[in-house]
């Protein structure tokens, strides 16, 4: 097994257990002890786990496991959010079709957005409105609404966006994870996600620094699957990534 395929698979079965001794990653990886502690040193510097006698921890890996409503979660960190938006807003441009997912920060996109010759598409109710408000052409996603989240989801959603090609698209998430991805509590509001981003060609996760080395309880697309859009980002094996813009 090569050493990058090492490193991850030790990273993947850490993120599974959150902790790990050399002895188990000896076993699985059919590797030796001392090359064991040799990857363990390599991923300890780069702040990817926690070095500990006889084998390693996870750092900094939350779990949640449900949604916060939208009047509590506009205020969390509002100003990355309002710089996130802002520059997200500049990514659309004439005759863009594009998709807006239900969320804070998506929400706020709107906000900034100048583009009047795109087509906008939404499952969020109060993002329609604001998109209406602001002369913008807009079609709303029909379905189940979720109240907490003001999001339209379910399986009418989703056939309702199978019949949509999307030019660009911007979600939000409540958790980001090399290994897990991008991942949020609902299961429906998961699929309805992940649907959205098959259908779209240029995909934008649009998060804060706090939804990293996050995990919810549904992963509805892998890392790579989308650029992520962020600010203030203190995890440095996220920082050199192709696919993570800092603003």
């Amino acid at each position: 097994m090569l050493l990058e395929e090492r490193l991850n698979e030790i990273l993947s079965i850490l993120e599974q257990k959150h902790t790990v001794t050399v002895q188990e990653l000896t076993e699985v990886l059919n590797a030796s002890e001392s090359t064991i502690r040799r990857d363990l040193t390599v991923l300890h510097r780069k702040g990817l786990l926690v070095k500990v006698h006889g084998g390693a921890t996870v750092t900094g890996i939350n779990y949640s496991t449900k949604d916060d409503d939208v009047a509590t979660r506009q205020d969390l960190n509002r100003n990355e959010k309002i710089r996130i938006a802002q520059y997200a807003a500049t990514l659309v441009q004439p005759n863009d079709f594009v998709y807006i997912d239900a969320g804070t920060t998506t929400e706020l996109l709107i906000d900034f957005l100048t583009e009047k010759k795109a087509i906008f598409v939404t499952n969020g109710i109060n993002h329609a409105k604001k998109l209406v408000q602001k002369g913008l052409t807009c079609f709303l996603i029909g379905g189940e609404l979720k109240l907490s989240t003001e999001a339209v989801i379910g399986s009418e959603a989703i056939l309702n966006i199978n019949k949509y090609n999307f030019t660009k698209g911007f979600w939000g998430t409540n958790g980001v994870s090399l290994q897990r991805g991008f991942s949020t509590p609902d299961i429906n509001e998961a699929m309805t996600k992940k649907e959205s981003m098959k259908q779209t060609k240029d995909c934008y996760i649009v998060c804060d620094s706090s939804k990293f080395n996050q995990i919810s309880p549904v992963t509805f697309a892998s890392f790579t699957d989308a650029t992520v859009i962020t600010t203030n980002l203190m995890e440095e094996q996220y920082k050199k990534l192709k696919n993570v813009k800092e603003v």
